[in-house]
């Protein structure tokens, strides 16, 4: 059953498909159909009224010539090619030879197309040109019963009559109404599939940027780290060998810290070419714990850090605490980067009440100009962290001299969760 479905609906599709390249084909096969089945046997026999049956019903009607029912019949049928095109005009010319047509008392069973017409005008026709047209028909079908009632009560005539009238309007409205369901249907069907692939764009644009961000926290701070412990390296290995070697080691022990966040960083984006993915191996994401570690890997640069806490900050959510980390970590590379070894800095994360204040402060050159990267991805990596937590980052010179980066957090739970 399922596959004869499945033929079917592809009939369908194609049936439908040719219909809308070469429209007048259907309308010129509904057409020849019509002649068939209802005008040809009128020109062999006579006409509706003619053959067997009673006589009071025979004599009912008049007999027209061979000629005139062929006009009656081409006046009838030939407007159906433009049933879907100009409902209402088809219809209206249609009902015009129909009414001529009983008026000299000829019976035809051309007539369908009348019906027909009335179909095609419920069916793609304007819904306030059917009411016209179920008062041109209602006439139509009294004249009907009227010139008939000398073999049918009229009463009888006029309930086949409407009858077959509403059957005719009712299918060209239901099927009007499922054509519309359906078009409704592909129409949200076409929306939801392009809100889908927004939406896939938009997740995919907040990942790359989210990765920007972290591969730019992790590599332009260890990048910033192992350039300043090369540059002392090469300035000691003359005056102090040893000063020399160690510096090698710690350029060698924070290439091997960058290549491990990158591992684990870019290790959730691969995917296994065959099989299910493979699930990399990842290490927690840096939190407050870690800060000492990174004060240490600048220090051993040749910072002199120093890293105070204020307030219950080990009770932080885990995203909080990374963005506390990731916003300390770019405000130290670029104090190293833009102040230099030698540079005292004052690093300090405190808890008030619903505010998270994090607070880094240099010593170095007054005059030193903003950071180059502000409008890059230092900066505005660090405003968009806190700005997930309703938060804000200032930059700029401090009073007395050095240099001053401030980022405040709001600790209070978001409406709607995060």
């Amino acid at each position: 059953m399922g596959p004869l479905v499945a033929r079917l609906a592809r009939a369908g599709q194609r049936l439908r498909q040719a219909d809308r390249d070469h429209p007048w084909v259907l309308d010129t096969a509904v057409v020849v159909l019509v002649f068939l089945m209802f005008c040809l046997p009128d020109l062999l026999h006579g006409g509706a009224g003619d053959g067997d049956g009673p006589r009071r019903f025979r004599l009912a009607f008049t007999r027209l010539p061979p000629a005139a029912v062929l006009l009656v019949q081409a006046g009838l049928v030939l407007p159906l090619l433009w049933r879907r095109r100009r409902p209402m005009a088809a219809f209206g010319a249609i009902a015009a030879v129909f009414v001529l047509q009983w008026s000299l008392g000829a019976a035809l069973r051309a007539d369908v197309a009348l019906f027909i017409a009335l179909y095609s005008l419920a069916l793609h026709g304007r819904l306030r040109q059917l009411p016209w047209a179920c008062a041109i028909m209602a006439a139509g079908m009294v004249l009907v019963a009227v010139r008939v009632s000398s073999a049918v009560s009229v009463w009888d005539a006029l309930f086949f009559l409407l009858s077959t009238a509403t059957a005719a309007l009712a299918l060209g409205l239901m099927v009007r109404t499922r054509r519309a369901q359906l078009a409704g249907l592909r129409e949200r069907a076409a929306r939801l599939e392009t809100e889908r692939d927004q939406r896939s764009r938009l997740a995919a644009a907040t990942e790359r940027a989210r990765v920007a961000r972290e591969m730019h926290d992790i590599v332009g701070h260890n990048l910033a780290v192992m350039i300043t412990l090369a540059d002392a390296g090469a300035y000691a290995t003359d005056t102090a060998p040893e000063r020399g070697k160690e510096a090698l080691q710690l350029i060698g022990d924070t290439g091997r810290t960058a290549l491990g966040e990158l591992r684990r960083v870019l290790g959730v984006l691969r995917e296994a070419p065959d099989g299910p993915r493979q699930a990399p191996e990842l290490s927690p994401q840096p939190g407050l714990v870690d800060i000492e570690a990174l004060c240490d890997g600048v220090r051993s640069a040749g910072l002199d850090v120093v890293y105070r806490t204020v307030g219950e900050v080990d009770a932080l959510d885990r995203g909080m605490q990374l963005t506390v980390y990731r916003i300390v970590q770019e405000a130290l590379t670029n104090t190293l980067k833009h102040a230099g070894a030698g540079t005292r800095v004052k690093l300090s994360v405190i808890a008030e009440g619903t505010r998270l204040v994090i607070r880094v402060r240099d010593d170095g050159p007054a005059g030193r100009s903003r950071p180059r990267n502000e409008e890059g991805h230092g900066l505005v990596g660090m405003r968009e962290r806190a700005a997930l937590y309703g938060g804000n980052v200032s930059a700029g010179p401090a009073t007395g001299g050095g240099w001053t980066v401030e980022a405040t957090l709001d600790t209070a739970p978001q409406a709607g969760g995060r």
